[in-house]
């Protein structure tokens, strides 16, 4: 499966609407871009949406805002709605970072959205010299874990990665692991 560029994405899988037409909120087309700080309200909204109870707090998302704003995207769909978002937290000591958040609101799922998401980052993240990327996902999430080993992340460590209650109680999670330089120096085929 392939999935389609964001640039030219379109929820619409109907007729396609007349040239000059004004594009009507559910087949506005996706904009991928760095995060503003205006965005905030509506990133809040879109976490909770995705994430539900596990959402961020607010003032830790504005927090994370202000340390990765650089390594943050989101996906605009031109009418003030966001319908997704990623972030890498670096470390400004170390060429490593984490992913923080990969989410994609529930009517644009299954559209690749979340791959071109996280193709975009990786790639904003090696061209900002990263060589490691660490992310956790729920051990049942197979989705998730399905698109992680296609971009080539793979289990850190012993127990295929899985760290027990990772966030608390019955909270366990599997660390994935993307060597960026060594995929940057693999020869492209």
């Amino acid at each position: 499966m392939t999935a389609e560029p964001l640039k030219r994405f379109s929820r619409d899988d109907g007729p396609q609407a007349r040239p000059g037409a004004p594009a009507r909120p559910d087949t506005a087309r996706l904009v991928p871009r760095t995060a503003r700080e205006s965005d905030l309200p509506e990133l809040r909204r879109l976490d909770q949406e995705v994430f539900g109870e596990v959402a961020y707090p607010a003032f830790l998302l504005r927090q994370l805002f202000d340390m990765y704003a650089e390594h943050f995207l989101v996906l605009d769909d031109g009418t003030g709605r966001l319908r997704g978002y990623v972030l890498a937290g670096t470390s400004a000591l170390r060429a490593d970072s984490w992913i923080l958040g990969l989410g994609v609101a529930h009517d644009r799922r299954r559209h690749g959205l979340g791959r071109e998401l996280m193709v975009a980052i990786l790639d904003r993240l090696r061209r900002s010299g990263i060589e490691e990327v660490r992310l956790t996902v729920e051990p049942g999430n197979r989705a998730a874990l399905l698109l992680y080993r296609s971009l080539g992340f793979r289990p850190e460590g012993p127990d295929g990665g899985l760290r027990r209650d990772y966030f608390g109680p019955g909270m366990d999670r599997r660390i994935l692991r993307l060597d960026l330089a060594a995929r940057a120096a693999a020869p492209q085929g």
